[in-house]
């Protein structure tokens, strides 16, 4: 079985295309929630494509803004995760 690997370029253009965010100034440090750049329904499908491209799982104690709350911080989740 292959493993999916998620990069930071897919994943941007998740959230340009499927949550109609303007990525052109997003950072890996940009706070994505904490910013209202995206809301909380935006937060579970982050959490679902994550998942599945990256092939990691979040449990309820990982869904957090240390882990969600940048490109960065959900890259470093998957890195550890994977």
């Amino acid at each position: 079985m292959s493993e999916s690997r998620l990069t930071k370029q897919q994943l941007l253009e998740f959230m340009q295309t499927q949550l109609q965010l303007d990525v052109s100034d997003v950072t890996e440090e940009t706070r994505l929630f904490s910013d209202s750049l995206l809301d909380s329904l935006a937060m579970v499908e982050v959490i679902a494509f994550v998942e599945k491209a990256a092939n990691v799982r979040f449990d309820p104690q990982d869904v957090t803004l240390e882990n969600l709350d940048s490109i960065g911080r959900i890259m470093a989740f998957v890195q550890s995760a994977g």
